[in-house]
């Protein structure tokens, strides 16, 4: 069709030294951004003043918190499939 795709942002956020929040990271740099040139990232240290802000808005209880759009998609660990899911129904 030609039309341009719809930017989609996901946030990350998470805590130095978690092992899901490195995964998803990694998921995330290597995997949705080769596949999906229309995702626009943001990698966000909880312990931060703008993280602290987003885990009340949020209501984060653990890492990584993954923000899609401005709404809370996953929390503590990252299912892959259906964040991919999720992207495709936004593009």
């Amino acid at each position: 069709t030609g039309e341009p795709m719809n930017t989609i942002k996901i946030q990350e956020l998470s805590t130095k030294g978690c092992n899901h929040c490195q995964e998803a990271r990694k998921i995330l740099e290597e995997e949705i951004k080769s596949q999906f040139p229309n995702v626009e990232m943001e990698f966000v240290d909880m312990l931060t003043e703008q993280g602290q802000k987003m885990v009340q808005k949020y209501g984060i209880m653990s890492s990584p918190g993954i923000i899609v759009n401005g709404e809370l998609f996953s929390m503590g660990g990252l299912d892959k499939k259906k964040l991919i899911e999720k992207i495709k129904s936004l593009s």
